[in-house]
């Protein structure tokens, strides 16, 4: 390994590169100095080195979960692994290796990715980026060819490899249509006309094909696609609030961003701070492979994203040429299908796997979004997927100008400019005590007027219910035009985002702009952005009902901010757990029916549930019980019948609420849960952290906090496993979390935390360093300051380097 440890004197500590190390030394290099958990420092001299220090940095601490997403976007999966083993979904929705290869290896055969790379800016990435990007693959494979690999996922593994920009820009790529062609690809890769032979190579893994039937039923197709554009069920969410100066201690802003993404895979966050001196200096979360902060803050801005409810793509239903089914008519006029074949290397086989996919003017045929919605392919009709993010590859633009920024209007200018954010929201706050809420992500261009004139059957009732549009394909004038503003054709200019400037308060919780403050809710918005005088999620009225008290009371601090990560506060518990009780207590002697019939002794329950904290922090007694016993309760009871006040439109954040006690399923729910816990031998009122948890390195560690349905800011999802001792892994929740204000220095006052460390190699001092930091409801101060960093106690210094 070429790495010298040292301390840096103070007068050349901001120097890009160590005497020799810059392109006179014969390649890219950057000075990298690690505090404490492992975060590193990265300086560079320009954006190549920067890219260079940031790819090597990566890779010692990702290299496995990095070459595994490599091989998904290059469509090698199914080479290695086999074609029906599961991809990570990390990179897209696909069930299986072989329909996820087919997809990215039909993305590379095709050259969008190229194409993309070589558009000019703004429509592709700026020059600044490139080279980040150019270095990030040279700092990842001078890694790979200067170090040995300890991580046990893929030590001595064949399919490590080192990569090119391509590559990178691939997987940046892959991230930008998560929301549309990514949530497609089984749908996209199975799709093939009527009477089509079966293709060569076997099945491709997708679930659904090709169908006979007719349309999909539009009450049904309206349910399937409210339930897949729920963004309370993805695997990525988040929470993220901006005070103002008006409610904080000093009249400078305040952030809090709480992040919920997966634990485990490509879509982890990897902590850094990049310094380009007088030209970039920030720190934040960066997602795995990307070159640039994605959430994080400077010395006067700090921002967070959370997962928006705009839907990004809409569907085109074709009608189909009657002499050929791979045709269709666009105002009586044929056109025909672009047919490409796409070959795929499968293990144990010496002919690849070939198949066919067809290609619109709007996009893949797709035959269906999801086992919930099929799509069938008829002898009259076809479906279409158009995604305005398959012409996106700006995101890392969108990050790096939002790193340069100086204040929320810099931040808004950034969105403004470069119009790269696929499926997220922006909250932001500033060192003058300004504030931000924007919507400002790629949608195509669908207004309420366009859906009223030219949407199909299924349309009618799959736009009110999800925003998902499906238009008449074969009507010219049914497309989705430009706005002057937009940076590509087909999607919405930046001044139709919703947006709030400068409140109070702004908060997110994944529902829609609407209620980014409650006292001022933002309106007048398209339906693709999201709805309105809806019901929030739980999570969304505890949210703005704590940030609210918040703002009320004023005075804050980034104390306050910290207090509010892990308060463990459960709306849930708050409006329904005394009531639960008392219907508890009044069941004939305290038994209750379970749902295979049997009479279950539920009297302990009672009283356990009324002395509940309210909480889910890890010595809570009774959270568990309680979540149980929800879970069970909702999945099995309609809003209708669990609330006796129902949804005010005037009153979002405060109804629905007071349990219903004599509600069908509350007894059953209590038995099932009292049964459950017992047969599991968990005590009812047993300390939540005994049985939510995770193992590191042999320990196990509790973990506090809670699931969607309960309304628990700080979330955590981990799948029940009564057999490991109740929730024994959590798959995503709270992940890259930062605490940010300003206290009139040039030093930002920030703390944060990487609930799952840098490292997912259980060989690293940083697998599960800052695991156990959450577990204790810890934080990390952050070291953004030179004199900060320098005198870390755990200071060590690498100077990395192409050799050539």
């Amino acid at each position: 390994m070429l790495a010298a440890t040292a301390a840096i004197p103070q007068a050349s500590a901001a120097a890009a590169a160590p005497p020799g190390s810059g392109p006179s030394g014969g390649g890219l290099s950057a000075v990298i100095r690690y505090t404490e958990n492992g975060i590193p420092h990265i300086v560079a001299q320009d954006y190549a080195h920067l890219g260079f220090g940031t790819g090597w940095a990566q890779a010692a601490d990702q290299v496995c979960v990095l070459a595994d997403g490599f091989l998904t976007v290059s469509g090698e999966r199914s080479r290695w692994f086999g074609p029906d083993a599961a991809p990570d979904g990390s990179l897209s929705s696909a069930a299986k290796n072989l329909s996820s290869d087919l997809y990215f290896k039909g993305v590379r055969d095709s050259g969008a990715v190229e194409k993309l790379l070589a558009a000019p800016a703004p429509a592709g990435p700026g020059k600044d980026v490139k080279e980040l990007m150019r270095g990030w693959a040279a700092g990842y494979n001078a890694w790979l060819a200067q170090n040995k690999i300890t991580d046990p996922a893929c030590k001595d593994a064949k399919w490590v490899h080192p990569v090119g920009v391509t590559d990178v820009a691939a997987r940046g790529y892959a991230v930008s249509v998560l929301g549309g062609q990514g949530r497609a690809v089984d749908g996209i890769t199975a799709a093939q006309p009527p009477g089509a032979a079966t293709a060569r190579g076997g099945a491709a893994g997708g679930t659904g094909g090709t169908s006979t039937a007719g349309d999909p039923d539009p009450a049904a197709a309206a349910e399937a696609a409210r339930e897949l554009f729920d963004t309370t069920r993805y695997d990525m969410g988040s929470n993220a609030v901006a005070f103002a100066g008006s409610t904080t201690a000093n009249g400078k802003g305040l952030l809090l961003g709480n992040p919920h993404y997966p634990w485990q895979g490509g879509r982890r966050f990897w902590q850094s701070q990049q310094t380009i001196p007088g030209e970039l200096n920030v720190s934040g979360g960066s997602l795995l492979g990307t070159a640039v902060v994605n959430i994080g803050f400077n010395e006067k801005v700090a921002w967070s994203h959370t997962v928006a409810t705009g839907t990004p793509l809409n569907l085109h239903q074709l009608v189909l040429d009657p002499a050929d089914p791979t045709g269709y008519l666009v105002d009586g006029k044929p056109e025909k299908m672009t047919r490409r074949e796409v070959a795929v290397q499968v293990a144990g086989s010496a002919d690849p796997v070939t198949r066919t996919q067809w290609w619109t003017r709007y996009g893949p045929v797709v035959s269906n979004l999801g086992a919930g919605l099929p799509l069938p392919w008829t002898a009259t009709t076809a479906y279409a997927l158009n995604d305005p993010n398959a012409s996106n590859l700006r995101g890392s633009d969108t990050a790096l100008a939002m790193g340069k920024a100086r204040s929320v209007a810099g931040i808004q200018d950034a969105l403004r400019r470069t119009q790269g954010l696929p499926w997220v929201n922006t909250v932001a706050a500033d060192s003058a005590g300004g504030t931000l809420f924007t919507q400002s992500q790629v949608l195509p261009r669908i207004t309420d007027e366009l859906v009223a004139r030219c949407s199909t059957p299924i349309g009618r009732a799959t736009y009110p219910s999800s925003g998902l549009a499906v238009l008449d394909g074969s009507r010219g004038d049914c497309g989705l035009g430009s706005d002057p503003a937009a940076v590509q054709p087909g999607v919405f200019g930046p001044g139709k985002a919703p947006t709030l400037r400068d409140a109070p308060y702004a908060e997110n919780s994944n529902d829609s702009a609407w209620l980014a403050n409650a006292e001022t809710p933002v309106t007048g918005y398209e339906r693709i952005w999201g709805n309105t005088a809806t019901p929030r999620s739980l999570r969304t009225r505890g949210a703005v009902e704590d940030v609210s008290a918040m703002a009320a009371k004023g005075g804050l601090t980034v104390a306050d901010l910290q207090k509010q990560q892990f308060a463990n506060r459960v709306p849930a518990g708050d409006l329904a757990a005394a009531d639960a009780a008392k219907a508890c207590a009044a069941l004939p002697g305290g038994t209750a029916t379970g749902g295979d019939g049997r009479a279950v002794d539920v009297s302990a329950a009672c009283g356990v549930l009324a002395a509940w904290d309210r909480t889910a922090d890890t010595s809570s007694r009774g959270a568990l019980l309680f979540d149980r016993f929800w879970r069970k309760l909702t999945a099995n009871t309609a809003a209708k019948d669990l609330w006796l006040v129902p949804f005010s439109a005037a009153d979002p954040v405060r109804t629905p609420r007071t349990l219903n006690q004599a509600a069908p399923g509350i007894g059953r729910a209590l038995a099932d849960t009292v049964a459950e816990l017992k047969a599991a031998g968990i005590a009812l009122d047993a300390p939540l952290g005994e049985n939510q948890f995770v193992v590191r390195g042999g320990e196990k560690l509790p973990v506090g906090g809670g699931t969607e349905a309960l309304g628990v800011w700080n979330k955590i999802e981990a799948p029940w496993n009564a057999a490991a001792g109740g929730y024994p892994e959590v798959v995503h929740g709270s992940s890259h979390i930062q605490a940010v204000g300003w206290d009139g220095s040039r030093c930002p006052v920030a703390r944060t935390l990487l609930t799952y460390g840098q490292s997912s190699n259980p060989n690293s001092p940083h697998y599960a360093d800052q695991t156990r930091l959450f577990s204790q409801e810890r934080w990390v101060k952050s070291r953004f300051c030179e004199w900060d960093i320098l005198t870390s106690p755990q200071l060590k210094v690498v100077w990395p380097r192409e050799r050539r």
